[in-house]
């Protein structure tokens, strides 16, 4: 289970540390980075990317509009990265330019894949839903099993 929010810094070569705790739970020599929703980065592993991508191609079609665009936002700019001997990734220049990338980072752990914010703009995407956030987790709380 991937989980935790952790601050990482993108060195002068553009890559960026994959926090050690994480690395043990996405063993492996490769991961599958893409664009994610909210101007933030998706990263998975291998195997859960086969997965999101065979999702996205069952329940979609490139002969309508919403399917080809989801196709394209999430599956067309899809690059597999080699974590290097440090646990470090090189991020391509166009995936940096769409989540904003500088050089302060956040890495979220959201169970099945990581999300790369640049810090700054978490901040303020952070900011700008809390107001709604309140109706949200009212709306969960209403589902949440009751004991």
């Amino acid at each position: 289970m991937i989980t935790g929010e952790y601050r990482v810094a993108l060195d002068d070569k553009n890559r960026l540390l994959i926090p050690t705790r994480i690395r043990t739970d996405i063993a492996g020599d490769n991961l599958v980075l893409t664009k994610g929703i909210d101007n933030c980065l998706w990263l998975f592993h291998p195997s859960e990317w086969q997965k999101i991508s065979n999702s996205i191609l069952t329940s979609t079609s490139m002969f309508q509009t919403q399917g080809r665009m989801i196709q394209r936002r999430i599956l067309a700019p899809a690059v597999e990265l080699e974590v290097d001997k440090t646990g470090r990734i090189t991020i391509p220049p166009l995936l940096r330019e769409h989540a904003g990338l500088k050089k302060d980072c956040l890495v979220l752990g959201m169970i099945r894949y990581l999300e790369i914010w640049d810090e700054e703009a978490y901040q303020k995407y952070q900011e700008g839903t809390e107001a709604s956030l309140g109706e949200l987790t009212d709306q969960i709380a209403i589902m949440w099993p009751k004991e």
